[in-house]
């Protein structure tokens, strides 16, 4: 059926209601940048922020593919659904009244969208009845648990409007469609109650209260609107705690309890405190520290991490989960939904571990909340913390925890897509696995780095060139000793810079006879251990610019290479133009090095897609008749030898969805990971443009 034709008024209401900010947030990770925002255009392979969104306009445009126009266009493009849907979207999502032109179609249209709002109120009046049963005699135990072992004040109890499920199996269902009105299905359809198996819904008969003798904390999406609950039990029973199904209004991986209330603290403190569970966030709320969220009963998924970046414009988060496995697993797949957007510097993750493996809650209750507040700034960021996982309860004097440590440290650092960041983290572990011994460390950073590449792949195998690369590699490795020669107070920085990078083996032969010939010179002058302090970046190696580096380097190659001497004389003497050239170093230096290193990384991509190709791949199809053959074996049906990966798909309470997602990801593993490592390369080359781009503005800026 065609959908009706829009009212001119509704379209004007939905195009002054739509904050483009609001929608584009939704979709895309925007950080603030002066009166705008920027971001990764969702319309091309963008690897870099291309994308402007103004609230002043309420326009975006990206200045790479030229997509531009308002929140209705952006939706549109994104979604390929028309003008009609796009605006029913946004006035369902905004509660705004839909006319149409045709009163037929106006009133099938009015239907389906009064459906959302039946099971909003019908939530609604169910959170008031479950508050109510909280002040009942029958609700004696609930309100005492909650003031007594919660600690909870009367003004906490209001401001979240807890409340108690009676143990009755039809004490909710009763309320509501008697007194209320409503059918059962409907409260079928809220998540409220449970068919009864093989007996008819007639009279109500059919159905039973989900949620019996429990503490309710009633779920809000950000406009305040109830979608759901949470109940914990009061007797012990299983499961400890019970949450409402999905249904039309209530899609966990979408929402976050307590946003509707945190979001201005999140705004106005410019960091997010993400726990795991409610009473976590009622207990800190309680406390003054109104920031905080938790994730309803499942990973955080990116949508969620998208809603809390929209809240702050650092785009800091704080995971605050339990100590035990379950909170550390937690922590692991929150940080893996987010690991790429903090490893390109979209978002700034951190981990709070809270000592002596209590929650929130309890930490609160024996420090208050100003130690909470003191370990919150001190939270490390998302990698320390994960080092710190690789090392937990491993005694390093053993040779097979220490190899297990270091197998770790390796997977771990082989994501990190910045040499820079690479090198700080590569000599910081050496520093942990050596125990303080200054000479242990420095070997153990040098073979990490040689196992760390051997995971990343070095990307120097001829069979990656494409034609022109090996001059264009020559002319830069040309122009990094050109610099290194002849601009003396700059040569430690310079050396900083290629071992930062690992760009200080030279491709070519006869540069890296030169630079080991220039180093041979200057740990004759400065001695060895210096020379590494300065490759290090713990000495500045200000003594460098002292020597005469173009006349020593001849001298001795006159001595030992003469016919290498013939060969290198261009970067010995250097013509005026390119001495002309060498006017702003650092620049020079931080635009040929990315250039290199995007030369490496494209290699890295060509290897990277060529093994992926190489994957013979797992269809859905062979997943979903392995785990049926599964299902034959649970039964008793004679069937063939168990894969090993059954076993890690048949923990409890997984539903077949996710044990084909989970199996498809087991059986495709290298497939998925060489495709993981090929985008990550590809942002790494996006962040290498953006340096040298910048070095380019800046020196037309400072040439004008």
């Amino acid at each position: 059926m065609s959908l009706p034709r829009l009212h001119p008024r509704t379209i004007d209401a939905v195009k002054e209601r739509a904050d483009i900010v609001d929608v584009v947030g939704e979709h895309v990770v925007l950080k603030k940048k002066g009166r705008e925002f920027v971001g990764i255009c969702p319309f091309h392979d963008d690897t870099s922020p291309s994308m402007t969104v103004s609230p002043a306009k309420q326009f975006y445009y990206c200045f790479s593919c030229g997509a531009g126009g308002n929140a209705i266009k952006f939706l549109m493009e994104l979604q390929r659904h028309s003008f009609s849907d796009v605006v029913l979207e946004l006035a369902r999502k905004y509660q705004l009244p839909v006319e149409t032109l045709d009163g037929p179609q106006q009133e099938r249209l009015r239907k389906q969208l009064s459906r959302q709002e039946q099971l909003h109120r019908v939530l609604g009046l169910a959170s008031g009845w479950f508050r109510a049963q909280l002040r009942s005699p029958e609700g004696a135990s609930a309100l005492a648990y909650l003031k007594e072992q919660r600690g909870l004040s009367e003004t906490t109890l209001e401001a979240f409007e807890l409340g108690y499920a009676p143990e009755r199996w039809d004490g909710l269902l009763n309320h509501l469609q008697q007194v209320e009105g409503f059918a059962p299905e409907l409260l079928e359809a809220a998540g409220l109650v449970v068919p009864r198996k093989g007996q008819s819904g007639e009279n109500g008969r059919g159905f039973y209260d989900r949620f019996r003798h429990r503490v309710m904390v009633p779920i809000r999406d950000r406009q305040g609107r109830v979608i759901g609950f949470g109940g914990r039990s009061l007797d012990g029973g299983e499961p400890k705690y019970l949450n409402s199904p999905e249904t039309e209004v209530f899609e966990k991986g979408k929402h976050l309890f307590g946003l509707d209330r945190a979001s201005a603290a999140i705004r106005k403190d410019d960091q997010a405190v993400v726990v795991e569970g409610y009473f976590d966030v009622i207990a800190l709320h309680a406390a003054g520290i109104t920031n905080a969220v938790a994730s309803l009963g499942t990973a955080l998924s990116s949508q969620q991490i998208t809603q809390l970046c929209r809240c702050c414009d650092s785009r800091r988060l704080v995971l605050n989960f339990d100590t035990d496995g379950a909170g550390v697993r937690a922590a692991q797949r929150a940080i893996g939904e987010v690991e790429q957007l903090a490893l390109q510097g979209q978002v700034e993750l951190r981990v709070l571990q809270l000592p002596a493996g209590k929650d929130p809650d309890e930490f609160l209750k024996d420090h208050g909340a100003g130690e909470y507040r003191a370990l919150l700034e001190q939270a490390p960021q998302w990698l320390d913390w994960q080092i710190e996982q690789a090392l937990e309860g491993k005694d390093l004097a053993k040779a097979e925890q220490f190899q297990q440590a270091v197998q770790a440290l390796v997977a771990l650092l082989g994501k990190l897509p910045q040499s820079a960041l690479r090198s700080h983290y590569l000599q910081k572990v050496a520093e942990r696995l050596s125990g303080g011994q200054a000479r242990v460390a420095r070997q153990l950073e040098d073979d990490l780095r040689l196992q760390v590449k051997g995971q990343r792949w070095h990307g120097r195998a001829a069979r990656w060139e494409q034609p022109g690369e090996i001059g264009q590699r020559e002319r830069a490795e040309a122009e990094l000793l050109r610099l290194y020669l002849h601009c003396g107070p700059y040569r430690g920085a310079i050396r900083r810079e290629l071992r930062q990078r690992e760009l200080d083996e030279f491709a070519l032969q006869h540069h890296r006879l030169l630079w080991a010939t220039l180093s041979e010179i200057e740990e004759d002058n400065l001695g060895a251990g210096r020379l590494e302090a300065v490759n290090r970046g713990t000495d500045p190696g200000t003594d460098l610019a002292d020597l005469d580096l173009p006349q020593l380097l001849a001298d001795r190659l006159l001595v030992e290479e003469s016919a290498l001497l013939n060969r290198l004389t261009p970067l010995l003497e250097p013509s005026e133009l390119q001495l002309m050239g060498l006017a702003q170093p650092l620049l020079q230096l931080r635009g040929t090095t990315a250039a290199l290193e995007r030369q490496r990384s494209l290699k890295r991509c060509r290897h990277l897609l060529d093994a992926w190709r190489s994957q013979r791949l797992q269809t859905l199809e062979q997943c979903i008749a392995q785990l049926l053959q599964q299902e034959d074996q649970e039964r008793g049906e004679p069937a063939a030898p168990e894969p090993p990966i059954a076993a890690a798909l048949r923990p409890v309470g997984l539903d077949m969805e996710s044990r084909i997602a989970a199996m498809f990801a087991e059986l495709n593993g290298d497939a998925l990971r060489f495709q993981e490592l090929y985008y990550n390369e590809r942002k790494h080359i996006g962040h290498l443009d953006q340096q040298r781009c910048a070095g380019l503005e800046e020196v037309l800026g400072q040439a004008s």
